[in-house]
């Protein structure tokens, strides 16, 4: 037997698929050690890079998990009334939030956890502005154009129009990106749209480890080709992605455009709720900060995330 590195792939029902320094496909399970070393909630996922043995079958027995040095989560509910954390994608280079123009129409409190979760684990955006055709650039801007004001990147897209491809085609390359967004949005087109055959490419490699073809019940990392390659992480739509652990003190640095003005508070631990001289409301009033972005950061400050 003999012992490799590799990257995960895809992770589901305690089986992973690992793509192997080597080059090669290996479907592994963790060891007990392993399991016990780790907590049931972030064992090992999508973009780990993890050190396993080579068994006579021809799988693999995951030996080690390495240290991440990112990852993309959110709060998922636990037992027993309780809260575990729900790693989506480990080492991330780039969050990729989709959002549809219209049909379902974007949602910007949505858009802000998004902008929120990928800020707070200090992972580059790339903000998808998707369907365009239903409406138009130019109404589509009026939405998504506030946030090329903060400073994201925003591609407008329609995979059956083909607008913005090759912008987002380049925004992927080389990177390991998490494609994620709420359900209907486009996503799976966009993919296909970006790369033909994509998803058959990922039917053919499930056949041949005995799984079923893909759907998007599991996140898994799909590789593209050119000659930069990287892969995007195919998620399940998200109806709402709720915060983990992120200390309500560092909730307002998670809105770029903030942090210039929470300097200037008259208080060290100033909420920006209620204290006088806040230099954040006063830059609200001011129309210095979106008052739509504020009100994202007071329902997610109060816990008060109602539509």
């Amino acid at each position: 037997m003999s012992t490799t590195s590799g990257l995960v792939l895809r992770a589901r029902s305690g089986f992973y698929t690992v793509k192997t320094d080597e080059g090669d496909l290996v479907e592994a399970r963790l060891r007990g050690r392993v399991k016990k070393e780790r907590q049931a909630s972030d064992l090992a996922v999508i973009g780990d890079r993890v050190h396993l043995e080579r068994l006579p079958d021809g799988t693999g027995s995951i030996d080690a998990v390495e240290s991440r040095h990112r990852r993309f989560s959110r709060r998922q509910p636990g037992p027993r009334g309780s809260w575990r954390e729900d790693v989506m994608v480990a080492n991330p280079d780039l969050v990729v939030p989709v959002f549809s123009s219209d049909h379902p129409p974007p949602n910007p409190r949505l858009i802000d956890r998004f902008l929120v979760v990928a800020e707070y684990s200090e992972v580059p955006v790339l903000l998808v502005a998707n369907k365009v055709d239903l409406v138009g650039v130019d109404v589509a801007r009026e939405t998504f154009g506030a946030y090329e004001d903060i400073g994201y990147h925003v591609v407008y897209t329609s995979a059956k129009a083909q607008i913005g491809l090759d912008e987002l085609r380049d925004g992927l390359a080389g990177r390991l990106s998490i494609i994620t967004g709420p359900s209907g949005v486009g996503k799976s087109t966009l993919l296909n749209a970006l790369q033909p055959g994509l998803r058959l490419a990922t039917g053919e490699v499930s056949d041949a480890l005995h799984k079923g073809r893909h759907t998007t019940t599991h996140a898994e990392l799909l590789p593209l080709i050119g000659p930069q390659g990287g892969y995007v992480a195919d998620t399940p739509g998200i109806r709402e992605l709720g915060l983990w652990q992120i200390p309500p003190t560092e909730l307002a640095w998670c809105f770029p455009e903030f942090r210039e003005h929470i300097t200037a508070c008259a208080f060290n631990d100033c909420s920006h709720l209620h204290e006088p001289r806040c230099g954040l409301r006063a830059a609200v009033d001011a129309g210095a900060v979106s008052e739509v972005r504020y009100d994202s950061y007071r329902r997610l400050r109060t816990g008060d995330a109602h539509d």
